[in-house]
């Protein structure tokens, strides 16, 4: 596994989640705790996460509400349950709020490892290709394949940018968190707006849509 995958923790139970800190460190993870659901919510909406775990019974806002509400915002970051509730029904319910697994409390940690990494590994493979206005991005090598049959090549930052749009193109990106998605090595904002004419310039003013005084996001497809 990828070294320092970034792992969102939604869990209100304190001695649970420094435990499975404790057991997802060493395995190259690097946990994120919310202690409610609204916290739960916010961090996702505003970071980039690699997988999360989420339980149910939570503060503020409940598990499988926190779930249906980053599905709705198009967040699309890969989501285990793990639940003393493991009812039949409580699985089903689990999966259809939008989760991708669904585990029951108590577990066993292998089983929780070995299911994290399935959820990682199929999370790759389909976010090797984003969709983008006019066609599709193939970001394994930088080609954006458009619907009339051409082939457009980015630079390694062109990609990045409209990867980071894509993934979820209803938000709204301010330059700011452009910058740190992905320039993080950048010192100021305008890298942002150069780059974005690069993006147009090779594909369209449609592909990227200025949305006035917030910032990016991606056009309409």
């Amino acid at each position: 596994m990828t070294p320092s995958a970034e792992l969102l923790l939604v869990e209100d139970d304190g001695d649970l989640a420094a435990l499975l800190v404790r057991v997802l460190t060493p395995e190259g993870y690097a946990v994120t705790i919310a202690h409610d659901g609204q916290q739960g919510l916010h961090l996702a909406l505003t970071r980039a996460f690699d997988v999360m775990v989420v339980d149910r019974g939570l503060p503020a806002i409940e598990g499988l509400d926190l779930i249906a509400r980053l599905r709705i915002k198009d967040v699309s970051t890969p989501i285990l349950v793990l639940s003393a509730r493991g009812a039949t029904q409580d699985k089903v319910d689990g999966l259809d709020a939008g989760a991708e697994d669904y585990l029951t409390k108590p577990f066993e940690v292998s089983e929780l490892l070995a299911r994290l990494r399935a959820l990682l590994r199929r999370h790759q493979d389909t976010a090797m290709e984003v969709h983008v206005p006019g066609g599709r991005l193939v970001l394994a090598d930088r080609v954006v394949h458009l619907s009339n049959g051409h082939l457009v090549d980015l630079s390694e930052r062109e990609a990045a940018l409209l990867a980071a749009l894509a993934m979820r193109p209803k938000q709204v990106f301010s330059r700011g968190d452009l910058l740190e998605r992905v320039f993080g090595d950048a010192e100021s904002e305008n890298v942002v707006e150069t780059y974005v004419h690069y993006c147009r310039r090779k594909l369209g003013r449609g592909v990227i849509r200025t949305v006035r005084g917030l910032g990016y996001r991606l056009g309409d497809q």
